[in-house]
């Protein structure tokens, strides 16, 4: 029987995203279910079969269509198989791999999902066509996945890529989730600019249309500093350049260590666009060994929310040899 399809899993804390994917990376039916969390995270992988199991007989397919499954999950994979923690879901040493293949009887294959979502941006998104990419989600936290020739960099324990947690302040800074100090997540993130911006207006002296804004909503969001920098709010300003300084820092050691063809920037904060992206290319030109910085393209991510889906069935697809189109 013909096996025209790829079965792709983006496993989210509250969310499961699953994608019928052709063998091209092609987009045929995406949905997704809440996750359950329930019994410390063992009704995961049966919700998923059955999910898709439930949508196998709506479109009239059946698995022996479909090569295999790739499924991204949060936290570092061991051998493409084990997630030795994933606090959000309560796994810990699990055998992610053994257990989707017994209850989906495809061959599976696992990844980190922020690696995942680089490796969908590769596939047919923003680093289409290159092989040495690195991929940053700047979302609540920072998130990123390393490829070198066309290949996921995974590391020995599966850490590979934990930008977001790069040291860039190394006197002092902000206490990250990760028990360090001064972690790249704690400034170019969502949550980063949520502080800064708190951290200005603790000053009454401090006038800006984002006090304005904390005294409607008794709130301020990443998006309210980005957009009042847009609209040349000096404070706001101020904010987004030291976003973008400390963000140009890790970058140009990102190059200077990789030489990557792009530097591919996703998640909430990318939605600033050019806000974001203009003034960090002289950042990273400062920061960069020369000869990086010069042949390394900063992107915007291309995918949105798609990504991890599509990156995960770039794992199956990569696995059976697929003449993928670059």
């Amino acid at each position: 029987m013909e096996k025209p399809y790829i079965l792709g899993v983006d496993l989210g804390g509250t969310a499961v995203k699953l994608a019928i994917l052709s063998r091209d990376g092609g987009m045929v039916e995406k949905w997704s279910i809440e996750t359950d969390k329930t019994n410390g995270g063992e009704n995961i992988v049966p919700q998923i079969a059955a999910s898709f199991f439930e949508k196998c007989s709506e479109l009239h397919l059946s698995r022996e269509q479909f090569i295999g499954v790739g499924m991204g999950a949060p936290g570092p994979v061991v051998d493409e198989s084990v997630v030795t923690r994933a606090v959000n879901v309560g796994w810990v040493n699990y055998p992610l791999k053994e257990k989707l293949m017994a209850a989906i009887g495809l061959p599976a294959f696992i990844g980190n999902d922020a690696n995942c979502a680089a490796a969908g941006e590769l596939w047919i998104g923003a680093a289409k066509g290159m092989k040495n990419v690195i991929c940053l989600t700047l979302g609540t936290g920072v998130g990123g996945g390393v490829i070198v020739d066309g290949k996921i960099v995974e590391g020995i324990t599966g850490g590979a890529g934990e930008i977001g947690h790069m040291t860039v302040q190394m006197d002092g800074g902000e206490l990250c989730s990760c028990g360090k100090r001064g972690c790249l997540e704690t400034i170019a993130s969502g949550k980063g600019a949520i502080r800064l911006a708190m951290e200005r207006l603790k000053d009454p002296g401090v006038s800006s249309g984002l006090r304005r804004i904390y005294e409607e909503n008794q709130a301020v969001t990443a998006k309210d500093v980005f957009d009042q920098a847009a609209e040349g709010d000096p404070v706001a300003r101020e904010i987004v350049e030291e976003i973008v300084r400390y963000l140009g820092y890790g970058i140009g050691a990102l190059c200077s260590i990789f030489n990557p063809e792009a530097i591919v920037i996703g998640g909430g904060l990318s939605n600033a666009g050019k806000t974001l992206i203009d003034p960090l290319h002289k950042y990273v030109e400062q920061f960069a060994f020369p000869a990086t910085a010069k042949d390394t393209k900063i992107l915007l991510a291309k995918l949105g929310n798609d990504a991890g889906v599509i990156g995960a069935g770039y794992l199956v697809a990569q696995h059976f040899n697929e003449p993928i189109e670059m």
